[in-house]
């Protein structure tokens, strides 16, 4: 797993594509690029990134609708928009629909790494402002996941848990409802402090799924808080159990 930032850009131009991948990579930066929207969804699903890097005009669904979509769909990762254009009023919609930076094209690229550098420091330092805050807890039918003592509790009762068990229960509830790829579960199960409780490859999230799904469900053949997308990943359902 990369110490790298993780910068995923979507952009049109080759050329563009080409020149930040190749500058970003000198500076420090892990680089992946997205060539369509539907792709860039895909790395999404799959894995952790520190920002995301969009162009705004593109063909087919457009960098503001990118970002206005990941935006509705509870994603909070960094987001530079990118654009050709001059005019302001875009710099103030691509802000209202959820963008965190604008750069206007030409641009500097040393810029473009310094202006990622400060939203990935800010990025940091709202998560562990948040951590150092009051204590967070996650509840899902009789259990009630205590972020701040990292434990787990079943109608007051403790469930014991391994670290491995925890990170993972704490990075499926902290994304509910979202389908997670073994590859970004490991990303954000390993946080800043590397992998827990022998988390270090996709294999090891489905021994640790399934662990915990025996700690959890009533029905391990068919779990209710922890479920299988086929093809993708695990979702936590928090509430009824529907995907």
């Amino acid at each position: 797993m990369s110490s790298h930032p993780r910068i995923l850009i979507l952009d049109d131009e080759p050329e563009m594509r080409a020149l930040l991948q190749r500058y970003l990579g000198s500076q420090g930066f892990d680089v992946q690029i997205a060539v369509s929207a539907q792709q860039l969804d895909t790395f999404l699903t799959r894995t952790s990134y520190d920002v995301l890097v969009l162009d705004l005009m593109m063909p087919g669904e457009n960098g503001l609708s990118v970002c206005k979509r990941l935006r509705a769909a509870g994603e909070t990762i960094p987001i530079m928009m990118l654009t050709a254009r001059g005019d302001p009023i875009d710099r103030v919609v691509g802000i209202e629909m959820g963008a965190d930076d604008y750069l206007p094209k030409p641009f500097e690229p040393r810029e473009l790494a310094a202006r990622l550098n400060a939203m990935i420091r800010r990025q940091r330092m709202y998560y562990e402002g948040r951590a150092g805050a009051a204590q967070q807890t996650v509840c899902f039918g009789p259990f009630v996941l205590d972020l701040g003592n990292r434990s787990l509790t079943r109608d007051g009762v403790p469930v014991a848990l391994t670290s491995g068990e925890f990170a993972l229960l704490r990075a499926l509830a902290c994304n509910p409802g979202r389908p997670l790829g073994r590859e970004r579960l490991l990303a954000l199960a390993a946080g800043r402090n590397g992998a827990p409780g022998g988390i270090t490859t996709e294999r090891s999230v489905d021994v640790q799924v399934l662990r915990l799904r025996r700690l959890i469900e009533d029905d391990v053949s068919a779990p209710r808080y922890i479920q299988t997308v086929w093809g993708v990943g695990y979702l936590f359902a928090p509430g009824d159990g529907a995907p």
